[in-house]
């Protein structure tokens, strides 16, 4: 069964064997028509006339590197032929013709089919018909007309449907590689999104854990009941670290999964709790509202900070009345940015340091500021997975983000969300603004 398919595959790899194994077959439909055919009997051909045949399909063996040079042969070898034999012949040699000028019309363009068919059939039409059997009228004279026509519309029509085929391959292939570009793209993706989230959350309660611990370590044996409430800071921490780990690591699930998470992704409206986290961790800081819409402020908390100020609290405030929510995007990323800076501060800016949080609404974006009054980011240190996540976040939402030494020593982070923008893919590894 496999046997056929598997020839026609060699004869595709050896096409120099093919057109052998063609001229050969030509040049015996050609002699047995001279010396066997119906018109045997009444002439002989001489030796002209089988070296012109040997000639003009010995060189279809070449048809496919040089077709028009083979057409241009086997013209003329059909042309001498006919004025040899006179009104005797009967134009045999012009079979070759029709196997080459089926090959130029396959392999060449159709301009160059139609001008060199056109030319090929009136030519040899001409030829036969002054040359040929008599009266010149005879079927036989316009017999090559009829077939080198058809020769060139056959090879016109495979040369179309290569062509065709050729083309929907290459769509084809074209389609596959976009789709699987996109599903790799769409990956990485969400292969950093996740990552994201997962430094947010383990940086920042890993952070306040770490700190509780080495306090609780510290006053354990002089003063218990405060060890106490910082192991249990401890505990608070860490518990809040497995539940956003849980949500985080819902979102590889299944989505008809029922385990999946169904509670919010964290925002704005949870600000209050994270500030009290980083007082209770000893790092006074100070909340700034402007504009409106559901962007809380804390209140003064430990160690000096001072009271937020509220919405249209202050002169040159930018409120915008009934704003509305923010969107999803937009709150999650304020959060984070306002997470990260924090956990930053807690981490590098040194015992004794302060912060403020500015969250500003506008018409057309929230502006989120923290600033710290600490040592500031080491000279020429290396920028953390923190700061490139948060420009990441800014950047997927249209927006900016800068982190810097502040006006007054310490250390600025700023970011401008737009709100009502699309999310804009940010190729992986690109530190964005």
């Amino acid at each position: 069964m496999n046997r056929f398919p598997r020839s026609c595959h060699w004869l595709r790899a050896h096409p120099g064997v093919c057109d052998a194994g063609l001229a050969a077959v030509v040049l015996g439909a050609v002699l047995g028509s001279m010396y066997a055919g119906p018109h045997a009997h009444s002439y002989h051909p001489g030796p002209v006339a089988a070296a012109l045949a040997v000639l003009a399909c010995a060189c279809l063996v070449l048809r496919r590197s040089r077709p028009l040079t083979v057409l241009a042969i086997t013209c003329a070898a059909t042309v001498a032929d006919v004025v040899a034999e006179g009104g005797h012949g009967r134009g045999t040699v012009g079979t070759s013709v029709i196997v080459a000028l089926f090959t130029v019309a396959a392999r060449t363009d159709r301009s160059t089919t139609w001008r060199v068919g056109a030319l090929t059939c009136a030519g040899l039409t001409v030829v036969t018909v002054l040359f040929g059997a008599r009266p010149w009228y005879s079927g036989d004279n316009f017999a090559m007309f009829a077939w080198t026509g058809l020769a060139a519309a056959a090879g016109d029509s495979v040369r179309s449907r290569r062509a065709y085929v050729t083309a929907i391959e290459e769509r084809a292939e074209r389609a596959e590689r976009t789709r699987e570009e996109e599903a790799k793209r769409r990956v990485t993706e969400e292969r950093m999104r996740i990552a994201r989230e997962l430094h947010d959350v383990v940086a920042h309660h890993i952070a306040l854990v770490n700190v509780q611990a080495g306090v609780a370590a510290h006053i354990m044996d002089t003063r218990p009941d405060q060890a106490k409430q910082a192991l249990a800071h401890v505990r608070e921490a860490s518990r809040s670290a497995l539940d956003e780990l849980r949500a985080t690591v819902g979102l590889l699930r299944q989505s008809g999964d029922p385990e999946a998470p169904m509670e919010p992704a964290p925002g704005l409206g949870v600000l209050d709790q994270l500030i009290d986290g980083f007082r209770r961790a000893g790092l006074p800081v100070r909340v700034a509202v402007t504009g409106s819409g559901p962007v809380p402020g804390g209140a003064a908390g430990p160690g000096g900070a001072a009271p937020a100020c509220r919405p249209g609290g202050s002169p040159g405030d930018t409120a915008v009345p009934d704003a509305g929510p923010l969107p999803a995007g937009v709150d999650l990323t304020a959060y984070r940015v306002i997470q990260e800076s924090l956990t930053n501060v807690h981490k590098h800016a040194g015992s004794g340091a302060r912060a403020e949080v500015r969250i500003a609404r506008g018409r057309d974006a929230v502006e989120v500021t923290v600033l710290d009054d600490g040592r500031g980011a080491p000279a020429g240190g290396p920028v953390g997975h923190g700061l490139i996540g948060m420009r990441e976040r800014t950047a997927a939402l249209g927006g900016t983000c800068e982190a810097g030494p502040g006006p007054d020593g310490g250390f600025r982070v700023h970011a401008r969300l737009p709100l009502g923008a699309s999310i804009v893919p940010v190729p992986a590894g690109r530190e964005a603004g």
